[in-house]
């Protein structure tokens, strides 16, 4: 049935925003060469007429000059006109790309904070502040336990620094009676012995001369 119409199957899609701007592009190029060309052939006419004195030759070739202008100016309009699509059209894609990427963040903050929602969602608040009370009664308890293991025996609350330094001179002075009584027991005569040991002078006596000589 298309077919016989002349109409295709499948209809081409509609040129993007890129697909226009460059093709307003490449028109712009063409007609830019246009305007190089006609400012060759200005430059041509005005040499010429530059050399010619007035008269119909130098008036036919200002007359070409004029339509050349002429010729210029309308290119020119038309660069001008094409410049601004351009212009527009760039802007219009700019703020479609910002728009999209604005889309974009808003969809991800969205899944962000329906993620965040959700985790919060499973935590109980009443729970975490009985938990952290229990904990603080089980460090109180250990700090209660240290203290009663640290805790001394037969010891008491408060000594008497002046009574200590007593007790210790005195400790010194036994010490000092012990050792003088202990070398007093070296020269004493043991009970078993009944007479005491004769002490043996250094010089010889006579007797004792004559039985070695």
């Amino acid at each position: 049935m298309n077919r016989i119409f002349g109409t295709s199957a499948s209809k081409k899609p509609k040129p993007s925003l890129q697909d226009a701007i460059a093709s307003t592009d490449a028109r712009i190029a063409l007609i830019e060469v246009k305007v190089k060309k006609l400012d060759g052939e200005l430059a041509r006419y005005k040499d010429q007429m530059s050399k010619l004195r007035n008269g119909p030759g130098k008036n036919a070739i200002q007359q070409r000059a004029l339509r050349t202008l002429k010729q210029k100016r309308m290119y020119e309009s038309q660069l001008a006109q094409l410049a601004q699509q351009t212009f527009n059209m760039e802007s219009a894609a700019l703020t479609t790309e910002n728009m999209r990427n604005t889309m974009a963040t808003v969809d991800a903050l969205q899944a962000s904070n329906k993620e965040i929602k959700k985790q919060y969602g499973k935590i109980n608040i009443d729970k975490i502040e009985d938990m952290h009370d229990e904990m603080e009664d089980m460090l109180e308890r250990a700090n209660e336990i240290q203290e009663s293991l640290g805790r001394s025996y037969a010891v008491p609350d408060e000594l008497d620094e002046d009574d200590l330094e007593a007790e210790l001179d005195a400790l010194q002075f036994e010490e000092e009676e012990e050792g003088t009584s202990y070398l007093a027991d070296i020269n004493k005569v043991p009970d078993f012995i009944d007479e005491p040991p004769v002490e043996l002078s250094e010089t010889p006596t006579h007797e004792a001369m004559k039985a070695t000589g």
